[in-house]
């Protein structure tokens, strides 16, 4: 083999192996780590179910700093609070 049919050679290699990469969405970082990304229907209904249950634990949150915070010392008031949080999904 010839160095020019050497260098050819090596430029269909990796050629072929940034297609491969770039079909199977793996991106390189700056620092040459490999990041996998999935863009299908499944990882899409993951994400969705997963920004749900955040936005859900953050209005939970959000009750509870209230009540730990709130000045009120009513027990009925705080027991009904509690109740409202465990009858949430």
């Amino acid at each position: 083999m010839n160095p020019f049919e050497m260098v050819v050679a090596i430029i269909v290699v990796v050629t072929i192996g940034r297609v491969l990469q770039a079909r199977y969405g793996v991106v390189r970082t700056k620092h040459g780590e490999d990041v996998h990304f999935r863009d299908d229907a499944a990882s899409q209904a993951e994400n969705q179910r997963l920004r749900d249950e955040l936005k859900a634990m953050k209005d939970r949150l959000a009750v509870l700093e209230r009540l730990a915070t709130d000045n009120n010392d009513s027990g009925a008031r705080l027991d009904r609070e509690i109740e409202k949080l465990r009858d949430r999904p």
